[in-house]
């Protein structure tokens, strides 16, 4: 299954991005992680079925109701190596 890592820039912290992501990725059975990175941007590593991801990719786009997205940037990653999907400490 294709592993992505993501950062995602525009107004991503204090608008409830992270817990926006963590339901859509488990909704959508995705595995991975999400955290706020120190420079203002969101970083996530998702994983699963390709069209899944794709649709997390979708949705991340738009983001919750109060966030604004100006840019994802997206790379092929290792796959987390843990099931689920988490928040974890900014980093």
């Amino acid at each position: 299954m294709p592993a992505r890592l993501l950062r995602i820039e525009g107004r991503v912290q204090g608008v409830g991005y992270r817990d926006w992501l963590c339901r859509e990725a488990a909704r959508l059975g995705l595995h991975g992680w999400v955290r706020n990175r120190p420079d203002g941007s969101v970083q996530a590593l998702v994983e699963g079925e390709e069209g899944a991801v794709r649709a997390l990719l979708t949705a991340c786009r738009r983001g919750p109701v109060l966030a604004r997205v100006d840019r994802i940037e997206e790379r092929l990653a290792e796959p987390p190596g843990e099931p689920g999907f988490h928040r974890r400490p900014t980093g």
